[in-house]
């Protein structure tokens, strides 16, 4: 029965997440229009932020926290959130229109800043944490 709750939670979490990162990408075209995919670094970048303040209250605060909450929120609903599938397919679609220097700036930007963004978000915790 606990296996089947871990994924039942995931599965939420999942939704929740998908639904955050439709809105995510809602607002980011209509504000900044289909020229570039900013909604999905912003979702990778945000979502890495988020993954390394998790990552550090689980490891300085999160005794307490049970693997259910952690499987929830991780796996789940920034599982959910960050898209990196998106990510993937937006890079294709930017080469294949013969976009290659914007591609090529979108793909590595995006990983260095996502990197920066959970380091970020880590060191935060530490530093309030730890």
């Amino acid at each position: 029965m606990h296996h089947f709750l871990g994924y039942v939670l995931v599965f939420v979490g999942g939704g929740i997440g998908a639904m955050l990162r439709h809105g995510a990408n809602r607002l980011g075209m209509a504000w900044l229009g289909p020229s570039f995919p900013w909604s999905t670094a912003f979702v990778n970048v945000v979502g890495g932020l988020v993954m390394g303040l998790f990552t550090g209250w689980f490891a300085y605060r999160g005794e307490q926290t049970s693997q259910f909450v952690r499987l929830f929120l991780t796996t789940g609903v920034l599982g959910g959130f960050t898209t990196f599938s998106a990510f993937t397919l937006d890079a294709v679609v930017l080469w294949e229109r013969g976009q290659y220097m914007v591609a090529g700036t979108y793909v590595v930007g995006s990983v260095a800043m996502a990197i920066i963004g959970l380091s970020g978000g880590l060191a935060i915790a530490r530093a309030w944490l730890g």
